[in-house]
């Protein structure tokens, strides 16, 4: 169960972390970028949580960068973890180690264009 947790449940935990910081800081900065100022107002009025999501920024992505790197950590200790010798087990556990790790990959992209939009871009773009 606890190899489990680590092979799904961590990069799981670590890209659910990664989409609340899109949610709170790209999607904004993407929106007002590309002119629809309008639907981003709508936004605002209609899901009143992203405004404190915007307002603890910083918190926020250090959170989920704590996140993403206690999943990496997890997934380099239990590289070598054996599978079970059951031919059916050892498909699944192959292929859930394969999935946790993409899974992982892509919540830590995830996590670099939401960083780069919510510190980076208004100082690049304007």
């Amino acid at each position: 169960m606890r190899l489990v947790f680590r092979e799904a449940g961590a990069p799981a935990l670590a890209l659910f972390a990664s989409l609340s910081t899109l949610i709170c800081c790209a999607l904004p900065a993407l929106l007002v970028t590309i002119g629809a100022g309008a639907v981003m107002a709508g936004l605002v009025a209609n899901v009143p949580g992203l405004v404190a999501f915007t307002a603890w920024k910083g918190p926020l992505f250090a959170l989920s960068g704590a996140l993403l790197l206690g999943a990496f950590a997890m997934r380099w200790f239990t590289r070598n973890a054996p599978c079970p010798a059951d031919p059916k087990q050892a498909a699944a556990c192959a292929r859930l180690r394969r999935w946790g790790g993409i899974v992982l990959i892509a919540a830590a992209i995830v996590w670099v264009i939401g960083f780069f939009f919510a510190f980076f871009a208004a100082a690049l773009f304007f």
